[in-house]
């Protein structure tokens, strides 16, 4: 099979072409800059993704496409309209490739989506690939806005579509509020979190990418979404139990008043990740295991174990 992968170069698509060119698939890796990529694929350098690139160049005798290459959710918001540059990158440009791949004779398109199409947290119930979507935010508006336009674009041509949302995704190289946890858990300072009961689904990177291996090539896949975790959920706490055991030690952990934590909260603007560390968040990822026999190969631990010791390596 002949893929092309793009965000190649990024967290999860680095990951994913190593193991693709490692089973000896043949993968065209695109990516923004001349940077290198951890694998024998042939890069290609494409600067600017969207909804005008001209892609009939780099389809020819493409099988699969798995798109990775996205504007991102970022805690800090800087565009005065944030849904019309999410819709630029997470949309248009996403359609523009997709159709251009029908075109081309693309057999299937895996679109790498977010489990924020869902919602932000669950209460009752674990959100299912059955449940209703409903996005709260400009990122989780643009991801189902993207959904249903791949599912036209099938109906129309035929190319087959596979939907993954996967929910936080941690492993070697990972930033933002998981890295800043592992640094505050390394320098051994109190924690706020021991009065917080949530339960949250997250995801290692190789487990996604075993995932997406999957839907890229199992014939059941075809025309499915699936929502994806590891498998475990943890509470904040015992997530930072876990992460502290990586590291081989103890964590502190305060018992604070939430309703105190809160209101400092949003006293300091910082609503939305105190939520994050408060609210629950979980996945059922039953279907994907029954229709196309997928396990996750690595457990919470393992993946935890690995992303402590990449944390060490590059501190020294």
């Amino acid at each position: 099979m002949r893929f092309l992968v793009t965000g190649a170069n990024g967290f999860v698509g680095s990951r994913l072409i190593r193991r693709l060119v490692a089973d000896g698939y043949n993968v065209k890796a695109i990516v923004r800059s001349d940077q290198p990529i951890a694998s024998h694929a042939n890069k290609i350098i494409v600067p600017c993704v969207n909804a005008e690139t001209d892609w009939s160049v780099y389809l020819h005798d493409i099988e699969i496409i798995v798109h990775l290459a996205a504007r991102v959710h970022v805690m800090n918001e800087l565009s005065n309209d944030s849904l019309t540059a999410f819709q630029e990158v997470n949309l248009h440009a996403t359609v523009n490739l997709a159709v251009q791949a029908a075109k081309a004779g693309v057999r299937r398109f895996v679109y790498i989506s977010s489990i924020k199409v869902n919602g932000e947290y669950t209460h009752s119930h674990p959100f299912t690939e059955l449940d209703a979507p409903n996005p709260k935010d400009p990122y989780g508006i643009s991801k189902w806005q993207t959904e249903q336009a791949l599912r036209a674009v099938s109906i129309r041509t035929g190319m087959q579509i596979v939907i993954v949302r996967p929910p936080l995704i941690y492993g070697i190289g990972v930033k933002a509020n998981f890295l800043n946890l592992m640094k505050l858990i390394d320098r051994r300072v109190p924690l706020p979190f021991g009065s917080i009961n949530n339960k949250r689904s997250m995801l290692y990177v190789e487990n996604l990418v075993d995932a997406l291996v999957q839907c890229a090539i199992h014939e059941k896949a075809a025309g499915e979404t699936y929502l994806l975790s590891d498998g475990y959920d943890v509470s904040t706490p015992e997530l930072c139990r876990l992460i502290a055991m990586s590291f081989g030690r103890s964590v502190w952990m305060i018992n604070f008043n939430l309703l105190i934590m809160y209101w400092l909260s949003k006293l300091l603007g910082k609503s939305a990740a105190i939520e994050r560390l408060t609210q629950s968040l979980q996945i059922d990822s039953r279907k994907i295991r029954r229709d196309l026999g997928w396990s996750p190969p690595y457990t919470i631990e393992q993946g935890l174990a690995e992303t402590v010791d990449w944390f060490k390596s590059i501190k020294n």
